[in-house]
């Protein structure tokens, strides 16, 4: 089971699906532990295996208590196109536990969750609520902007967008592809 684990982590970043058949392997070597399922479920995640995400980061939770995760639950809800059901985990009492750095990630995917609905400004009051800050620094700061952007844009406030793509590229150039957005806006 260590060994797959390892193998998958290994694997991950190179071959997400190779990761997968590793991940899987170590659930059903000992499927009732705790950080293999939660290990799996980031692993599905990463291959969009959305359906399965969602099982094995419950599994994990029910193993191992605690709020976590919520932020890949509620984006995996988005992608088997619920995201009501991704808005209801970000507003839920467990949501209300979660560290500072989690509670932004969750509110990330609400917001675009709020944007598949196409409620614009709920979306934008969402990453506002989130810490959003033009002279923010840090891969934090570059990713509320840059979502805060990314609504903007889909909103077509072309301008407004870029203003906020450029901050998320002054908090962190690394973070995120604010620099090809920019260069990609009309």
């Amino acid at each position: 089971m260590a060994r797959h684990l390892v193998a998958a982590m290994w694997a991950l970043e190179e071959n997400p699906k190779l990761a997968l058949r590793h991940g899987r392997a170590a659930k059903a070597r000992a499927g009732r532990i705790g950080v293999v399922r939660e290990m799996l479920g980031v692993i599905a995640y990463s291959c969009g295996e959305w359906a399965e995400t969602l099982s094995e980061l419950r599994a994990a939770r029910r193993l191992q208590g605690g709020p976590g995760l919520l932020s890949l639950m509620a984006d995996a809800e988005r992608g088997l196109g619920r995201p009501e059901r991704a808005i209801e985990l970000a507003r839920s009492e467990e949501a209300q536990q979660l560290d500072e750095e989690d509670l932004v990630e969750l509110k990330i995917v609400e917001a675009g969750a709020r944007l598949d609905l196409e409620q614009i400004d709920a979306a934008l009051v969402t990453l506002e609520d989130a810490g959003l800050s033009k002279d923010g620094k840090g891969e934090q700061a570059a990713r509320v902007a840059y979502a805060y952007a990314d609504v903007l844009a889909a909103a077509e406030r072309t301008g407004e967008a870029r203003v906020w793509f450029e901050s998320s590229l002054a908090a962190d150039e690394e973070a995120t592809d604010a620099q090809e957005r920019l260069d990609n806006l009309s």
